[in-house]
């Protein structure tokens, strides 16, 4: 299945998030599921590349043509597709996704897993939706989740429709007991 993953071109103040995407990437590779990514060479973005094709697995960047232009694109990629603007690298990112992954990261992570979270609530989509909590990293979303269900702005029910996952071993349980049989 194809896995969209969310994540910053940067690397954190952390070493774990280093850990953590070589960890996602291992998973993606190993059990045959392919990449969906923003294409980028540098940050988490680039770690968690090199780390699915290291075992095996296949990778599809997403690249703006002004980051193109910047040489910013992972040259291992199995595939990449060239987008005119971020918010037409966003659509494609998430129309080839069977399962979304939120890493943690910047702003343009946030708008990617919001869009993302507005579908699920339209009932655009039932694919899973894992925001990768590590340390309590989206505990702050969390929280303004709840205010929203809380103050009548968001439908309980639909908040329920995005998981918290703690760690890599715990988003991938979630996404594999989500999806239908046939796309296992």
């Amino acid at each position: 299945m194809n896995i969209t993953v969310f994540l910053g071109a940067n690397m954190g103040d952390d070493q774990m998030y280093v850990f953590e995407a070589k960890t996602l990437g291992k998973w993606i590779g190993e059990n045959g599921h392919r990449l969906v990514y923003g294409g980028s060479k540098i940050g988490l973005m680039g770690v968690l590349a090199d780390a699915v094709l290291e075992h095996k697995g296949e990778v599809i960047g997403v690249e703006p043509t002004f980051f193109l232009e910047q040489k910013m694109q992972h040259e291992g990629l199995t595939q990449l597709i060239e987008t005119e603007t971020i918010e037409e690298r966003r659509a494609k990112m998430i129309e080839l996704g069977d399962a979304f992954i939120a890493f943690p990261g910047g702003t343009g992570t946030l708008g990617e897993i919001a869009e993302v979270i507005s579908q699920k609530k339209l009932g655009r989509t039932e694919k899973p939706a894992v925001l990768l909590n590590i340390e309590g990293f989206y505990d702050p979303l969390k929280a303004m989740l709840s205010k929203m269900v809380e103050e009548g702005f968001l439908n309980n029910n639909d908040f329920q429709k995005v998981y918290f996952a703690k760690n890599v071993e715990s988003a991938a349980w979630h996404i594999e007991h989500s999806m239908p049989r046939h796309r296992r």
